[in-house]
């Protein structure tokens, strides 16, 4: 039970969790020399669709319009305080670097983990003698980064990564100091009153549901239950929340762990509702293609591809999504594409389709693997083209070579090729600052 929790036997670190408010929209209030907490500034995906998705807000929209991540272009209300803009990319990538660079003044690369582009932790446990207590650091890297970047960041300090997040996500990021300390001690007052179990890092919906289902509606009473009768219902997850409701966590930021197997993966939310086999065929192997180019720069190959299609709101039913293993790793486009088309093809009924997500799973070194007696002089001929392809598309840009399904009807090859994950790369506004 959790009144057997001798902290004093736990693992005590100094953690913090670095978040920088409203990352899209603050670079793009900064480089228009507006103070990202003033800025009404909304960054939207894609100017083209009502449905597109909203990226980023700045905080005072959240606060007064409601407007935030994830929400769609036509919630936007028609307000001449607005403004609304596209996404940089490019920009937001070289901000996130910078700002990385800020944080290696304060700790070793080991002890740095890079969450996502606007989120870090920082273990400082072996850097604090040189900079100071914890507070003092998280002051220290918040005048750096508003002095050198004119950006707003919120820490969340605390004995473990998770004490730190959670700090961050339910304290800090609405204090004036924009920093919160959690500690073990402080778990009564700070994790137990979380007022939302979806409020707790690790807890999704799908928990959330979970846990109600056993009588469970808050942090509090999720401490307070038995952990075996957790176990007992949710598995080994059961006794992780449990032990996270008190605050425990044994991670440790310069011992990360690689999983055994990876993936890569694209996805592609589609302008409209395609209903044609070849148009929906030519975005599918646009899309194969451009991972297959990824496991050939990085000497990668895959035993498995995933894909999964969403259908159109119209439609009766979701989707589907499939795997299928192939027979023999491999990363040359040919041979990959065909499983993804078998995958489509076994599946379609001709429902309109919206969203195309594909992914080669099971990615491993190409070196871990030999060839085949009989495929192999096949493959390498495979191998040449595909890599002159990769080297003309390296040197002279994406669209110096292109297959003809690229123009066909409904193919989105040309109009995406100057995005960067999944966005565009360069604003109208970069763009005008170029001439």
């Amino acid at each position: 039970m959790g009144e057997d929790i001798d902290y004093s036997k736990l693992p005590r670190r100094d953690v913090l969790c670095i978040d920088v408010k409203s990352f899209f929209a603050s670079v793009e209030a900064v480089r228009r020399k507006i103070h990202p907490l003033d800025a009404y500034i909304i960054v939207i995906s894609d100017f083209e669709r009502p449905g597109a998705v909203v990226l980023a807000s700045s905080p005072k929209v959240k606060k007064e319009f409601g407007i935030k991540t994830g929400s769609r272009k036509f919630q936007i209300p028609e307000d001449p305080k607005l403004m609304i803009v596209e996404p940089s990319m490019s920009l937001y990538l070289e901000i996130n670097r910078r700002i990385c660079d800020i944080f290696r003044r304060f700790v070793a690369d080991e002890d740095l983990l890079v969450y996502s582009i606007d989120e870090a932790f920082l273990d400082i446990s072996a850097t604090r003698k040189l900079f100071g207590e914890p507070l003092e650091i998280a002051r220290k890297i918040q005048k750096i980064i508003w002095d050198e970047l004119k950006l707003v960041v919120s820490v969340g300090i605390g004995d473990n990564p998770l004490l730190a997040k959670l700090a961050l996500d339910n304290e800090a990021k609405n204090n004036k100091s924009q920093i919160a300390y959690w500690s073990y001690e402080d778990v009564p007052r700070t994790v137990w009153r979380i007022p939302k179990l979806t409020d707790m890092w690790g807890i999704s919906y799908g928990y959330e549901k979970k846990l109600n289902d056993l009588g469970i509606k808050s942090v509090y009473e999720l401490a307070h239950r038995n952990p075996l009768f957790l176990k007992s219902y949710l598995g080994i997850m059961g006794l992780q929340l449990y032990y996270h409701s008190w605050g425990v966590d044994y991670s440790r930021i310069s011992e990360k762990v690689e999983s055994k197997h990876h993936s890569y993966s694209k996805g592609q939310m589609l302008m409209r509702d395609y209903d044609s086999k070849l148009e929906i065929m030519a975005v599918l192997r646009e899309m194969v293609e451009q991972i297959c180019i990824r496991l050939r720069k990085y000497d990668m190959v895959c035993e498995a591809v995933s894909l999964y299609i969403s259908f159109s709101k119209h439609e009766a039913s979701f989707g589907f999504k499939k795997t299928k293993k192939l027979p023999r790793a491999t990363n040359h486009t040919s041979e990959i594409a065909l499983y993804f088309d078998a995958i489509f093809e076994e599946n379609w009924r001709g429902e309109l389709v919206r969203q195309i997500n594909v992914s080669c799973e099971e990615v491993n070194p190409a070196e871990a693997y030999q060839l085949d007696l009989f495929g192999s002089i096949q493959s390498e001929k495979t191998n040449k083209i595909d890599n002159i392809i990769d080297e003309i598309r390296e040197k002279y840009g994406k669209t110096s070579v292109f297959r003809a399904y690229n123009l066909s009807h409904g193919s989105t090859f040309l109009h995406r090729s100057g995005y960067v994950g999944g966005h565009k790369g360069a604003s109208s506004l970069d763009k005008e600052e170029k001439k």
